[in-house]
């Protein structure tokens, strides 16, 4: 008899039939946005769940799904897991690394120029037919080229947005993350240390690529927000919760700083009322691996680490290995 799961969202049909030929599959492709006493119902008797990165895996879950064996998420962030619980539970959680950094990575920098040259508000002014002659300060924003761009987190996507920096548009690069990198990959970087205080105070366009946890919930909040020039620029493509988003629309009304790009907000798909008033804020819906192959290579190591364990015993990207000790 195969092992049970779920797949908990809409995802790939192709996936699915590469999941069928080991599984008894139950999917979600209606897309359905189950509650907690729904997704509950949903796993009776299911050894494995597919999930996207917004479904809660936690105490109260775990303690009336005692089958569950694996979670597997389509994303490289695990805030929806409660890791502690899933091993106290003996549940593994995967999650799929890699496979997003460079798509990632342009997003970002496609946000920080974007917002660094204004040209959402450029692209409002002139849909409204507000356009009607040249002027020499019109829509004036910031250099990219030349421009010292600073990264908070550096891990893979933060050396790639660095490297977009430094190599493609000679910028210099700074960063702070919990662990200073190694001299080598600083180098291939172009990336100098340094720590947050004059990370905040020196960079001409902040980028933000840190994991989201208790520790790091508002890194980004009203008092740092007023440490950055008046002219810098913000982008936020790690995950909501990292900026006190409140504080941030207020500092773009204020122009405590010149303006944001944000591509993750706190309570999406909800985003803060106040940041929808703001003309200087470049929005854009959580896509930051929105291609058709990163998705699906997203997708498809998912599959594989429900596979793998499942299957073979061997997950491929497991996030609480300990559990696997015989």
């Amino acid at each position: 008899m195969k092992p049970k799961i779920l797949i908990a969202r809409a995802i790939f049909p192709e996936v699915i039939a590469k999941l069928a030929q080991h599984f008894d599959v139950t999917s979600n492709q209606e897309d359905v946005l189950w509650t907690q006493p729904e997704m509950i119902e949903q796993l009776a008797g299911k050894q494995g769940v597919f999930t996207t990165g917004g479904e809660r895996i936690d105490a109260t879950l775990l303690a009336q799904c005692p089958q569950l064996k694996i979670c597997a998420n389509m994303a490289v962030g695990y805030n929806n897991f409660d890791l502690d619980a899933m091993s106290a539970a003996g549940v593994l959680a995967t999650n799929a690394p890699d496979v997003l950094t460079e798509t990632t990575a342009d997003l970002g920098f496609a946000l920080l120029m974007a917002t660094a040259r204004r040209m959402a508000e450029g692209e409002h002014f002139l849909r409204a037919g507000l356009w009607t002659r040249w002027r020499y300060d019109m829509f004036i924003g910031a250099d990219v080229h030349g421009a010292t761009l600073g990264i908070l987190g550096m891990g893979r996507i933060g050396q790639a947005i660095a490297r977009r920096g430094a190599h493609g548009f000679g910028m210099k690069v700074i960063y702070h993350n919990r662990t200073r990198l190694d001299a080598t990959t600083e180098a291939e970087c172009k990336a100098a240390y340094v720590g947050k205080e004059e990370l905040l105070r020196t960079a001409d366009h902040l980028v933000l690529v840190l994991p989201y946890s208790a520790s790091s919930h508002h890194a980004i909040g009203a008092a740092e927000l007023a440490q950055m020039k008046p002219t810098a620029t913000l982008v936020n493509v790690a995950r909501g919760g990292i900026v006190d988003d409140a504080a941030l629309a207020l500092a773009l009304r204020n122009r405590v700083i010149a303006a944001a790009g944000l591509d993750v907000f706190e309570g999406e798909p909800k985003v803060h009322p106040d940041l929808l008033t703001v003309p200087n804020v470049v929005l854009t819906p959580h896509i930051g691996s929105a291609t058709l192959p990163t998705r699906l290579a997203m997708a498809n190591l998912a599959a594989d680490n429900l596979i793998g364990y499942l299957v073979h015993q061997k997950p491929l990207t497991p996030l609480n290995p300990a559990i696997l000790a015989p």
